[in-house]
């Protein structure tokens, strides 16, 4: 339900993609089935998401796909989480501290573009 809700569609738009009944639906919500198989990789396709994350099995949600999906010319998604993931915990807090202060500085350079166009 939460992902449905998250990408604005109702369960009648769900179940017509899956060829399901929005009863099944509301019975997948509600916990009273669970899907098949099949079904379940249909739902992960259509949210982008794993089966994992459908399954409460993880909170992460991204797939190999978005996992592979190119930052910058040398680095993929999967490339920073192996290196974040390579690091100690001392390198981690100082690589979360400087991603606030990357963070602050986009904003700050988006407010400040935003403010340009407005007094030109």
């Amino acid at each position: 339900m939460e992902l449905r809700k998250e990408k604005n569609i109702g369960q009648k738009e769900l179940a017509a993609y899956l060829q399901l009944s929005t009863g099944t639906i509301s019975n997948y919500e509600n916990g009273v089935h669970s899907p098949d198989l099949n079904t379940l990789c249909k739902l992960a396709d259509y949210f982008d998401v794993t089966t994992d994350y459908l399954l409460n099995r993880t909170s992460y949600r991204y797939t190999s796909k978005k996992m592979d999906q190119r930052l910058n010319r040398d680095y993929t998604l999967s490339d920073v989480v192996d290196a974040v993931l390579a690091c100690g915990t001392g390198s981690i807090d100082n690589l979360m501290e400087y991603t606030r202060y990357l963070r602050y500085r986009q904003e700050h350079e988006n407010q400040n573009t935003k403010k340009r166009r407005t007094d030109s």
